[in-house]
């Protein structure tokens, strides 16, 4: 495995649309480890192929709604596509690619999501609160889509310590 740049708001790449993955094979396999690997060692919940400069459509999140006796895990999606959603949150949300800024983002509460894994096979995965979020964020990153497009507006550093926003 191996560490990957994080591309910031200021690249290209980060606002075009992503290609389908067709191959399943080695080169997938070890792009999503190393996205594994970089999530962790950014400490993001999620992470999109194009943030690393392949515009392919492959995302990581994190589960974090885990029991307190359980691990948080990383759910890979591959050709991900959002087939439910509904319910509302609106709240701060960042991103590894706009770093140290945040900003109030609506989105869905539930969000049921269709996508491969890393060898093809298609699987469909639910998400609530943050996991949803991270689902729509990913997604939205394949589509050329950086959530400060989509921010009712951006948050202060006093908003974000204090919560009241």
């Amino acid at each position: 495995m191996a560490l990957r740049n994080i591309l910031t708001q200021e690249e290209p790449a980060l606002y075009k649309t992503c290609r389908p993955v067709t191959e399943f094979n080695a080169r997938l396999h070890q792009l999503l480890d190393d996205m594994a690997e970089t999530l962790e060692k950014a400490n993001g919940v999620g992470l999109a192929a194009p943030q690393v400069g392949v515009l392919r459509r492959a995302v990581l999140v994190i589960e974090t709604n885990v029991a307190e006796d359980e691990d948080e895990y990383v759910i890979e999606l591959i050709n991900p596509e959002i087939l439910e959603a509904d319910g509302e949150q609106d709240g701060p949300e960042g991103c590894l690619s706009v770093p140290g800024e945040y900003g109030l983002v609506k989105r869905p509460m539930h969000v049921k999501v269709r996508a491969q894994d890393r060898y093809g096979k298609w699987f469909e995965v639910e998400g609530e609160g943050l996991t949803a979020r991270c689902f729509c964020h990913e997604i939205d990153h394949l589509n050329g889509i950086v959530f400060t497009s989509k921010c009712e507006r951006m948050l202060t550093e006093e908003e974000l310590q204090s919560g009241e926003y």
